[in-house]
């Protein structure tokens, strides 16, 4: 009977949250901004999240997830911090993955290349609390319900960092566009 309860807890825990293992990864990558901390992040969300999977009383298992990783980014951050290190470093992509199969010539390929490239470091730039918003609600497309939950802020919150995350994010733009075509 004891094999058959933990096969069960077992596929409920691939069924509701192993699903959402990139999710996790793109969270704590941003966040990090180191996909190799991202990865130990995340490894290590996971087997909270296993430990604890017998305490999860249903709900968002992605909310649920991405809560215990924003907590171990957050950890993470505050050791760096005491150890005194300097604030969290950028560092460059791996290349970006929006390759357009489809691209009429290699030049077009490369501007999506540096586009991409230029719109994860301008990402990567915006104050955490902001870039973390910005990639729950777009890249993971939550809810500002489920926002709040992950981080912890009042609804309103979600909606005023959003909404200032967007604005910085085009301002950015804006200017390095304006730095194209000087």
């Amino acid at each position: 009977m004891k094999g058959d309860e933990t096969a069960d807890r077992t596929r409920r825990f691939q069924d509701l949250v192993l699903i959402h293992l990139d999710a996790a990864y793109g969270l704590a990558r941003y966040m990090t901004r180191d996909p190799v901390v991202a990865e130990d992040i995340v490894q290590d969300a996971f087997l909270r999240a296993h430990r604890a999977f017998d305490g999860f009383r249903g709900g968002d298992a992605r909310a649920w997830l991405l809560t215990i990783v924003r907590n171990n980014v957050r950890s993470w951050a505050a050791a760096r911090r005491d150890r005194a290190e300097q604030a969290l470093e950028s560092v460059p992509g791996q290349g970006a993955d929006i390759a357009d199969e489809a691209a009429p010539t290699p030049e077009a390929w490369l501007a999506a290349q540096e586009d991409a490239a230029d719109l994860r470091a301008l990402i990567e730039g915006l104050p955490p609390a902001f870039r973390e918003t910005l990639l729950l609600r777009e890249m993971e497309e939550m809810s500002y319900r489920d926002i709040a939950a992950v981080t912890g802020a009042p609804v309103g919150t979600v909606m005023s960092r959003l909404a200032r995350a967007r604005d910085l994010l085009a301002a950015a733009w804006r200017r390095r566009e304006a730095g194209e075509t000087r």
